[in-house]
């Protein structure tokens, strides 16, 4: 039986309750939390060819570049990467996609699927940090997705966003 007693100590012991046991735990990952399990990265890049006029390699994926780990979807995280923006506004950049390294997508040929991650965040990144690698911390969703850039596997509901530092 709940007493008057009884019931002002279990209120107390609410009350004193950090608000950070009830708040998500972050959990740190890299490129590499990315793959499935079992899946090593040296199979998902497949064979490719040589594009001598342009100079560059186009890399031909196969079905494992888009298998993902699928637990990691619906996944609070904080993962390290480099912004690619689809849209620049003089408050920043909101949305874009997250890569693994410099100029992946822009110069070069897309990663896979499974490498790539689009980032939708709260509140815009400065556009003059563009070139920094960034944390970013957030929700994320496995989540095939077709862009001009290239295809993701990944999403991102961004809550925070800093800079990486080495």
């Amino acid at each position: 039986m709940l007493n008057r007693r009884n019931a002002l100590m279990f209120m107390s012991g609410v009350a004193i309750t950090p608000n950070t046991a009830f708040a998500a735990t972050t959990r740190e990952i890299t490129w590499d939390d990315l793959l499935p399990p079992g899946l090593a990265y040296s199979e998902i890049i497949g064979e490719g060819e040589i594009d001598e006029s342009n100079d560059t390699w186009n890399p031909i994926y196969d079905a494992n570049a888009i298998k993902l780990n699928e637990d990691l979807n619906g996944t609070y995280i904080k993962m390290p990467g480099f912004i690619i923006p689809f849209d620049v506004s003089a408050e920043g950049v909101t949305n874009f996609m997250l890569v693994p390294y410099v100029g992946a997508c822009v110069h070069t040929p897309p990663p896979p699927a499974n490498q790539l991650v689009m980032v939708n965040a709260a509140k815009p990144w400065p556009g003059d940090e563009l070139w920094n690698p960034v944390w970013v911390t957030g929700t994320m969703r496995t989540q095939l997705q077709s862009t001009e850039l290239g295809q993701t596997g990944y999403s991102i509901s961004a809550d925070d966003m800093e800079v990486y530092v080495w």
